[in-house]
């Protein structure tokens, strides 16, 4: 029997975008969890409260939801010309699992505000009143994000007017800047098959039209049709639907296969984060699970996705990047949902109502290339301090 007192660790719980998570820097974790291996994930998972065959988190800081299940460990920049280094665990909930494969899109928005507040930013680079540039080292992917974080009165400007689909309050705009967005090695293909559109034969299933993309995070993405749903689905119609959840397992794990991701689709459980699978279709007026009536002519398309096994409430901010890329690349099935042709920003219905984000996109010796993401979210502290586990979890 463990009786010793919990150990205290230094956190931050924020929210960033339509996600929340605990932050950590990585002097303030015990020495065990300041290097990559079982002691650190055993950490994460304590503190999340996983893995939790009730799936509640009741015994944790965890939501219960791929939105709120998640930790950041920041840390000075390991790398040249920028601030910190950002790395992000996505926590599983009912499984002993901390999956490193990707990034945060959402979480993305708060290491900006968070880096500023805990000293990471040299002094001398934050205005008092302004915007304060910080360059963030993305570790997961190994990739750079650019965040425009408003100040006042020298310190991170929480509050304001914007207004974030899938948040219910407003707050502060926080713009992003993902630069070459793709989720792979230096130099690996955006479309890792070589082609905008694929045929993924999934056994037992079906052969599907497929646009495979490494944008963001590495995504599959399907036409709503082809699935029998309209595009305009909100969380109740897939996640109520188990068959539903497993056909869209099994199209992950023999896209995963495809992309290169994995060997093998047995090798799927260990790889939940990624990759993402998301459908598409035209746009039609729909309801928001907020009740709001959006209009067809609001949007561009339509785009929902799933995040460990379930469908978003909002969208992931990192496959938005990667809807806005395939959006800007004639052929893709996100570009034909909206419409085909040119563009450099496209605005979606989400289940939570709409999104605008940007790419600039270019072929390169016939190899298409994006060089930039943008969107604007926001971010807020919501409690800081410590953060307690027992003794015994490493």
């Amino acid at each position: 029997m463990n009786d010793l007192p919990q150990r205290r660790i230094p956190a931050t719980y924020l929210r960033g975008g339509t996600s929340k998570g605990v932050f950590f820097r990585l002097q303030d974790l015990p020495f065990a969890a300041q290097l990559p291996g079982p002691g650190r994930d055993a950490l994460l998972m304590r503190v999340i409260g996983s893995p939790d065959p009730y799936g509640k988190h009741t015994d944790g800081m965890g939501g219960a939801t791929s939105s709120t299940s998640k930790c950041v460990i920041i840390s000075s920049a390991s790398v040249p010309d920028h601030d910190v280094d950002y790395l992000y665990g996505q926590v599983s909930i009912d499984t002993a699992f901390v999956d490193w494969s990707g990034n945060c899109g959402n979480l993305s928005t708060a290491v900006g505000p968070f880096a500023i507040s805990n000293g990471f930013i040299d002094p001398s680079r934050v205005p008092r009143d302004g915007v304060c540039t910080v360059r963030i080292w993305q570790a997961n992917i190994g990739r750079t994000i650019i965040a425009h974080v408003p100040m006042r009165n020298g310190e991170v400007q929480e509050m304001g007017d914007f207004e974030l689909d899938g948040v219910t309050f407003p707050a502060a705009e926080i713009q992003l800047e993902f630069l070459d967005p793709s989720d792979g090695d230096e130099g690996a293909a955006l479309f890792p098959t070589g082609n905008v559109v694929d045929d993924l034969e999934v056994p037992g299933v079906g052969t599907f039209k497929v646009t495979m993309i490494t944008a963001g995070i590495p995504t599959i993405f399907l036409n709503a049709a082809d699935l029998g749903y309209t595009g305009t689905e909100l969380q109740p119609a897939i996640n109520e639907d188990r068959a539903a959840l497993e056909k869209f397992e099994a199209i992950r794990a023999q896209g995963a296969v495809r992309m290169g991701l994995i060997g093998d689709v047995s090798q799927a459980a260990t790889r939940q984060h990624t990759p993402k699978v998301a459908f598409v279709a035209p746009a039609q007026d729909f309801v928001s699970s907020s009740g709001k009536t959006i209009a067809a002519t609001a949007i561009d398309l339509h785009a929902r996705a799933l995040s460990m096994g379930k469908l978003h409430h909002a969208m992931m901010g990192t496959t938005a990047v990667a809807i806005g890329t395939a959006a800007a690349i004639p052929g893709t099935l996100v570009n034909l949902a909206a419409g085909g042709g040119t563009r450099e920003a496209v605005t979606f219905g989400h289940p939570s109502g709409t999104l605008r984000v940007g790419a600039q996109a270019s072929q390169v010796d016939g190899q298409w290339v994006v060089t930039k993401a943008i969107m604007s979210r926001s971010a807020r502290v919501l409690m800081e301090g410590t953060v307690r586990v027992p003794a015994d979890t490493l």
